[in-house]
């Protein structure tokens, strides 16, 4: 695993809570393991700060990490990887035990009947020489660690890009909403205008039905609207367990982030940084370790003994003086027969580690292609903000050119309500699409393996702080 990918929650937790962070990437996996675990409890401590309401992206980020239980549970795989990875170190260690008994004997001859206690203590020290299977299976918990770290980032990445998504969904429902209120307000002063052109005769009483017509339709647009903004406020908070204040917003004159490189760039970053490529990479090389541990079994296992012995008991519990006993040997243990049982588990392991091959292969093709999807439509995205942009300007010199013309009697009011709805449904539609546009870029870099504080933070940037009450 590369070393920037095991930094990004040290750098992010740094970079959103407005710290600095100097750190030097770690090249080993406990350390790996515990920055993560560091960086996780200093999240904790971060999230704490503020009052339980979320405002700034980073608010919402920084208390999904500490409430997600997705990526705890990921966290908690890392520890299991860590602890399996120790296990596997020690079972190459050298093997200490002691044995101690004590007893009451009884002997009956012809002679008459004997009872005497008896000791025994015992140390034995053993230690691993050859043996193929222990040997790769230490291997495959150094693999599997690495696996699960792979997946941890890998759900940090998918978390990063949710809470962002649903932040911006929020955003993009109360743009729309507001959008809403001043097409309400619009139409209504139309309405006013008309119902002061009735009263005087200057306009026929249907005009009038459509403005009042018009009006209500943009009420009842309205409450479904508020719908939308209420649940997407409950999915922010769901991921993130914080309640809303005033959130953040996407001006109007703020840039959107560009794209940089071409669609094959993308795909190559893709290929070496996604971190679930990673892990079905890993899943092979475990899976080809099997195989190599199940053939093991066929071969000789060595090890040595040494022990040395204290007993006042002889052969058969006969009562002889004490005695110390030491013993080095060389234990060579050699299978010959298994009843096929080898065999077969070495034919399982073939099969696991082809599944794992096809399941990297279907990976590949699965982030290649939604690698390729997110592009092609974040170009399309950009295209469509500019001619958003233009079609909104030519709908306000509509309405105000169809407003003039209704003050100087040549368009109808209908036209004029015409052009009002048209201006606002642009203006709805410039809002989906510069959104769309930022989503897009999320997921592109996600499928890519790059997103990470910084690109976070771009997005921040370009957020407006809310108006004061």
């Amino acid at each position: 695993m590369n070393c920037k990918s095991k930094l990004t929650l040290a750098l992010l937790v740094a970079q959103l809570s407005g710290g600095t962070a100097f750190a030097q990437p770690n090249t080993t996996n406990t350390q790996g393991t515990d920055n993560a675990a560091s960086t996780a409890v200093t999240s904790a401590s971060l999230a704490e700060r503020h009052d339980g309401i979320g405002r700034t992206l980073e608010d919402f980020f920084l208390a999904s990490l500490d409430y997600s239980p997705r990526l705890k549970i990921a966290e908690e795989r890392m520890n299991i990887g860590e602890a399996q990875r120790d296990a596997a170190n020690g079972q190459l260690l050298p093997q200490v035990s002691a044995r101690a008994s004590v007893s009451g004997n009884r002997r009956q001859t012809d002679s008459g009947t004997d009872e005497y206690p008896g000791e025994r203590m015992s140390l034995q020290i053993q230690q691993i020489l050859f043996d193929w299977g222990t040997f790769k299976r230490r291997s495959q918990a150094y693999l599997q660690e690495n696996q699960f770290e792979a997946d941890y980032y890998a759900e940090l990445a998918a978390l990063l890009a949710e809470v962002s998504t649903l932040y911006l969904d929020v955003l993009q429902a109360q743009d729309a909403l507001n959008s809403s209120q001043s097409e309400l307000d619009a139409v209504s002063t139309q309405l006013e205008q008309i119902e002061r052109m009735h009263g005087m005769q200057l306009v026929q009483i249907t005009d009038l039905y459509e403005a009042q017509a018009r009006k209500s339709a943009v009420q009842a647009e309205q409450v479904l609207l508020q719908s939308e903004l209420t649940l997407a406020k409950e999915a922010l908070r769901a991921a993130s367990g914080l309640a809303l204040g005033d959130l953040y917003t996407l001006g109007d004159e703020a840039e959107l982030p560009p794209i940089d490189g071409t669609m094959e760039d993308w795909i190559q970053r893709a290929r070496e940084n996604n971190q679930v490529i990673q892990s079905r990479r890993l899943a092979v090389d475990i899976a080809n370790d099997q195989i190599s541990e199940q053939r093991g079994n066929y071969m000789p296992q060595v090890s040595l003994v040494l022990q040395q012995q204290r007993s006042d008991l002889g052969f058969d519990n006969a009562l002889t003086p004490r005695t110390d006993t030491g013993y080095v040997g060389l234990n060579l243990s050699m299978p010959l027969f298994a009843g096929g049982s080898n065999r077969a588990a070495v034919k399982e392991a073939v099969s696991r580690h082809s599944i794992a091959q096809h399941e990297l292969r279907q990976t590949n093709l699965d982030v290649e292609d939604q690698t390729r999807n997110a592009y092609l439509r974040l170009q399309a995205a950009e295209r469509q903000v500019v001619a958003a942009e233009s079609l909104l300007e030519s709908r306000r010199i509509s309405t105000q050119a169809r407003q003039r013309g209704f003050e100087l009697g040549t368009v109808t009011s209908v036209d004029v309500l015409d052009a009002v709805r048209d201006e606002f449904i642009a203006e709805r539609d410039l809002q989906q699409v510069r959104y769309d546009y930022l989503r897009l870029s999320l997921q592109l870099q996600r499928d890519a393996g790059t997103l990470d504080a910084e690109d976070l933070i771009d997005i921040s940037q370009r957020l407006e702080a809310p108006e004061s009450n």
